[in-house]
């Protein structure tokens, strides 16, 4: 009997890994690491029918040669979602992509339907498995599913009841061999949605803008700037002529916020939430771990942690935010343009600059050719080193905001934003605490 190759041994590989196993399938689990290696799986090919790649893997020759021979290649996503419709199971999706807001789209819109009275969670790129989560909870209303560019790849029969992309800007040219392959890459999210599904359009954004024409399906429309079908005007929200609430009622605060607040409004009014409770809960959403988190004050210094800022566009609502701040930034290098972070950075007259990582360097050079002075840069290589430096320099009787917002991933010295979040904090504690 054939059998299924499962490539990556993460969260989307184990969540595969099961529900293979639970549907009868003997698996080959492939990781350099933790399984057997890539080279070695070349020898298995031809025993395998099947071919799960995790999204965070790219196409290496142990992939290029499953495609040479003609093995179908899917991720997970999409086995988790042939599993649903083949059981017929309950769940509707809400798919959420972009470039920024879509983990907090995510989470507060699963939020929303439990605060309302649904069974829901949420799952994807967010850091659970899709295929784990309908294992375990099979008989959910609702799954809110944050989906990477990666994980939008290889989609065939994916079919979301409402899909959203945030907002699009550049990102992963590692990746991709140009920014418009990872834009039209985020489009695939709608491709297989018909007329009983919905796409929650975003009108200010110029790259959605630009492929609308390619969405098939009912549009509800959002803006924070224009008439739309949810819109901002004079500081309220509406849906169409229907009052929502004020914007200064909102729990989460900040422009970003913002759009992400007029998505979960306009999921809701497609589901059929009334506006009270829709009211109700944007006036206690919480923020998410890692999102322009105030997490600590040491005296008057406040600490932020923005790890979840893995691009400069999403460093630049932090940097808008937190105007003269002591930044800390730097990572793995995505191979994208930093020119305009350099200038976020002498824009928002940002106080000192402390670069980690591997692009450091790079940020340095932008800086000064641009006249920020170097005085105020300090090359430090990771975050212990900053924040034993910035303990002997700080004085806690003066306001200062310390804010972690990286403006790239993390790969470089962490596992993920999450895990660099996490000692952030965990330094800030030991040091000041």
């Amino acid at each position: 009997m054939k059998k299924v190759m499962v490539y990556g041994n993460g969260v989307s590989g184990k969540g595969a890994k099961k529900l293979l196993e639970h549907l009868g399938e003997e698996v080959i689990l492939v990781d350099d690491k933790t399984a057997i290696s890539s080279s070695e799986a070349l020898k298995h090919l031809d025993d395998t029918k099947l071919f799960i790649k995790s999204p965070g893997i790219p196409y290496t020759k142990l992939v290029n040669e499953a495609k040479a021979k003609g093995i179908k290649i899917i991720d997970e996503i999409e086995l988790a979602y042939n599993y649903i419709v083949d059981k017929n199971l309950p769940v509707k999706i809400i798919a959420i992509t972009g470039t920024n807001g879509k983990s907090t789209t995510t989470a507060k819109i699963s939020d929303m339907l439990n605060f309302v009275g649904y069974k829901a969670t949420f799952a994807g790129n967010i850091g659970v498995s899709l295929a784990e989560t309908i294992l375990n909870n099979p008989t959910l209303d609702y799954i809110a599913l944050e989906l990477s560019s990666f994980q939008l790849e290889n989609i065939e029969n994916f079919k979301p009841y409402i899909s959203m992309i945030i907002n699009m800007g550049p990102d992963h040219i590692e990746r991709y061999k140009s920014f418009d392959e990872y834009y039209d890459t985020k489009f695939n999210i709608q491709k297989e949605q018909d007329g009983n599904c919905y796409f929650i359009e975003n009108i200010d954004d110029v790259e959605i803008e630009k492929r609308k024409s390619w969405i098939k399906t009912n549009k509800v429309t959002i803006s924070k700037f224009n008439l739309a079908d949810v819109y901002v005007k004079d500081g309220k929200i509406f849906f169409k002529d229907e009052y929502i609430t004020d914007r200064e009622n909102l729990s989460l605060k900040g422009i970003h916020n913002l759009e992400n607040v007029l998505f979960m409004i306009a999921t809701a009014k497609i589901i059929g939430i009334d506006n009270t409770k829709i009211k109700d809960f944007l006036s206690v959403a919480t923020p998410l771990e890692h999102r322009t988190e105030e997490f600590f004050n040491y005296g008057k210094i406040k600490f932020i942690n923005d790890s979840k800022a893995t691009n400069v566009d999403s460093t630049r609502f932090a940097l808008e935010t937190n105007k003269n701040c002591i930044l800390i930034c730097g990572g793995y290098d995505k191979g994208v343009d930093l020119k305009p972070l350099a200038q976020l950075i002498k824009e928002n007259n940002i106080k000192e600059t402390y670069l980690i990582g591997v692009i450091a360097e790079k940020i340095k050079t932008l800086l000064l050719e641009i006249g920020y002075d170097e005085k105020k840069i300090f090359m430090l290589d990771n975050l212990e080193k900053t924040l034993l430096f910035l303990k002997e320099k700080l004085d806690k009787n003066i306001e200062d905001v310390v804010l972690l917002s990286p403006a790239t991933s993390s790969y470089d010295q962490f596992n993920s934003f999450e895990h660099r979040g996490k000692v952030f904090k965990e330094l800030v504690l030991k040091i000041f605490g």
